[in-house]
């Protein structure tokens, strides 16, 4: 029987539950969340099983900000793999570099049609790349000083999940130049990602070595979890439509503040609060949290 957990204000929560819709009347299901921690509730749900359906009681009918669906019950992961972009960190790390070209807004046009699933992910990849040919090295720097910042929560589930001795891994569509000072920034243990080739000081609008795109991320996951052994629990997390695979393949697949396609493809959400959502999901208490 799937469980769901999800986060809301209980009182607004009793509200819904006192006036269900019409249409959650006539699904006849019979459930009835239990609050396990402040604001965290979780149900048992006794009708079909339809992942969509019940998404849409714990959005629609309960006001979930943040929600959990398990049909194996809730477990502590003993891997964490992460994107990066507008996940660990609250920026697009290509269009803010763009603006050092003063062509941010081209560039950003481009990552939003790939992130919402509209454009092939390595075309665009790399027809964003060439257009910041020339744009000086130093540039990245300056960026990362001036424009990327980590998510709020961001830190605090890295490195509580390390305390609980799960596996973390920052794995991205976008740069080591980027991901490489935000996984030591964050305390992820690997880094995997896609290379800038750079020539003479300069960007040369190319690419070094494959590209990392929603089959890598899927495989990563897939490999670092055999690694670990039969038994191992996979947590993911990612906002756009190259994250898909991977937060399908994860047991816990959280989608991010995520574009549609990507919320719409995962078994947990958050679409208001920050990342320490998911640790408030996985039940561990506040006063387990790693911070600092």
């Amino acid at each position: 029987m799937p469980i769901a957990r999800l986060i809301a204000d209980a009182a607004q929560l009793e509200t819904r539950l006192s006036n269900p819709p019409a249409w959650l009347i006539e699904l006849g299901a019979a459930f009835e969340p239990v609050e396990i921690d402040e604001g965290v509730h979780e149900f048992e749900w006794s009708g079909e099983y339809d992942p969509s359906l019940l998404s849409r009681v714990l959005s629609e009918a309960l006001g979930a900000e943040a929600a959990l669906i398990s049909d194996h019950g809730v477990d502590l992961p003993d891997l964490f793999i992460s994107d990066m972009d507008s996940t660990m960190i609250g920026q697009e790390c290509i269009d803010e570099l763009a603006d050092y070209a003063g062509i941010k807004p081209q560039i950003a046009a481009i990552t939003e049609r790939a992130m919402q699933g509209e454009l092939d992910f390595e075309e665009a990849l790399r027809e964003r790349v060439k257009l910041l040919a020339g744009l000086d090295e130093g540039a990245i720097q300056l960026c990362l000083n001036e424009r990327i910042f980590p998510m709020p929560g961001a830190r605090e589930l890295v490195q509580t999940l390390k305390e609980h001795d799960c596996q973390t891994v920052l794995v991205t569509g976008g740069f080591h130049h980027f991901a490489d000072p935000v996984a030591r920034l964050l305390g992820f243990e690997h880094v995997v990602g896609n290379r800038l080739d750079v020539a003479g000081g300069k960007l040369s609008g190319g690419l070094v070595g494959p590209i990392v795109d929603s089959s890598v991320k899927r495989a990563t996951l897939k490999s670092e979890l055999a690694r670990l052994g039969e038994g191992a629990v996979s947590l993911a997390t990612g906002d756009g439509a190259n994250d898909i695979p991977m937060l399908e393949a994860a047991h816990y697949g959280f989608a991010y503040k995520a574009k549609p396609k990507a919320k719409q493809a995962a078994n947990a959400w958050i679409d208001s609060g920050d990342l320490t959502s998911v640790l408030r999901l996985l039940g561990i208490p506040e006063e387990d949290w790693v911070r600092g």
